[in-house]
């Protein structure tokens, strides 16, 4: 179950008024930021700059090459001691809708794997010790020590 906060907005569509919802000036940090942190080899200046965004990032969290974070909401991000995004993963906290957008806290727990290419979406949180399986859609909570994988993902092993 993904928990959310939805607020509704009027005119065309929400992600047009993303400006008011957040500072164009933070996004663009958050970008410059995150957009570096995905081709940075160093772990340690990796983390650094995720936690320039506001994201928490545990000890020795490792991501991989590539891997993208909200750039919209960074700061409702927590990636856990010893976890490990794989490379390309894009980890989300916000969704944008036509009338509304939602937000949502997302948890990456301590020693959990994201594999390669998979999508974790807002307001999920995935259990301490848990594998997700590569090109994975997550759109549900993931117990600690599951094993879950495929589109959308479901349980491969306790």
């Amino acid at each position: 179950m993904r928990r959310l906060t939805e607020v509704k907005t009027e005119g065309a569509n929400s992600l047009i008024r993303w400006h008011e919802i957040v500072s164009p000036l933070r996004v663009a940090r958050n970008y410059i930021f995150i957009s570096f942190s995905r081709f940075c080899p160093s772990l340690a200046l990796k983390r650094a700059l995720l936690r320039a965004t506001g994201m928490k990032v545990g000890k020795d969290a490792s991501v991989g090459l590539h891997a993208m974070f909200d750039v919209f909401f960074p700061e409702l991000i927590t990636l856990g001691d010893g976890c490990i995004i794989g490379y390309n993963a894009t980890i989300l906290a916000h969704e944008f809708l036509q009338n509304s957008y939602r937000t949502g806290q997302t948890r990456i727990g301590s020693r959990a794997l994201i594999g390669a290419n998979s999508t974790v979406l807002a307001g999920v949180s995935v259990g301490d010790n848990a594998v997700v399986s590569a090109m994975s859609l997550v759109n549900a909570d993931v117990a600690p020590g599951a094993l879950v994988g495929g589109v959308p993902c479901r349980r491969l092993r306790k």
